[in-house]
């Protein structure tokens, strides 16, 4: 499986990263040992959301359109808890 995952900053939580892997655990701990230069300023990081996918052409395609305003706007609306905001 493929995951489409959404991550906020325990430390910041106005700081959000999405992101795709094949191993979303060992990917939690690349982020939470500062091994992503993206992530690294605002450890440690919570999975908000994620989503499986069979298709790795599909998870990375995902991922894409969450990164266009359009898609931003639907993690917005779906997926980011208002807890938070």
């Amino acid at each position: 499986m493929h995951h489409v995952y959404l991550l906020r900053s325990i430390s910041a939580p106005e700081q959000r990263y999405t992101g795709c892997t094949s191993d979303l655990k060992a990917r939690l701990a690349a982020h939470n040992r500062g091994e992503s230069r993206h992530t690294a300023k605002y450890l440690p990081w919570q999975i908000e959301a994620y989503l499986a996918f069979q298709s790795v052409t599909s998870a990375q395609s995902f991922e894409k359109y969450l990164k266009t305003g359009s898609g931003q706007a639907f993690a917005n609306k779906r997926f980011w808890s208002k807890d938070h905001a």
